[in-house]
């Protein structure tokens, strides 16, 4: 760990999908539709999930393996256009400690019969407890598997 008790970062990451806009956009919209594409540790369980999809809603869930600790997750969005737009602030706790800060936007549109999303997130991770390389790894790992739900391939 740096001096520094705080480490900045972001990434993009952008796919094609081969869905239409309304099926990526649903996937998103209810927490049904999330937990089939979350991925977790094979000793990890989902232990609480709420979505309140709308502009003010929240979304919180909590993960670990059954002795714990408690991984916690609480976004609120700030923006939502059906169909093309997601925009929403996160933290990121381990028990009561605060691992990080984000905000992130997911962008959609129409490309051929598929879409192109993109994924863009900037976040602030505190006293070394998180590593913004992990958070870009499994970003690009719930996309894989949304991706995979989204054409009907089982994952591996």
């Amino acid at each position: 760990m740096s001096d520094r008790s705080i480490a900045h970062a972001g990434f993009e990451i952008e796919r094609v999908l081969r869905a239409t806009p309304e099926r990526v956009f649903a996937a998103f919209a209810t927490a049904d539709a999330k937990d089939a594409w979350r991925i977790l540790p094979d000793d990890w369980r989902l232990a609480e999930h709420e979505l309140d999809f709308r502009v003010g809603g929240r979304e919180r869930y909590t993960t670990g393996a059954e002795e714990g600790p408690v991984h916690g997750y609480d976004a609120v969005y700030s923006d939502i256009v059906v169909n093309s737009r997601i925009a929403y602030s996160y933290e990121v706790h381990l028990d009561e400690t605060l691992l990080s800060v984000s905000i992130a936007t997911v962008e959609l549109w129409p490309d051929g019969e598929g879409t192109h999303l993109i994924l863009n997130e900037c976040g602030a991770y505190f006293d070394g407890y998180d590593d913004p390389l992990w958070r870009e790894q499994g970003a690009n790992d719930a996309l894989d598997s949304l991706g995979m739900l989204l054409e009907g391939v089982p994952e591996p």
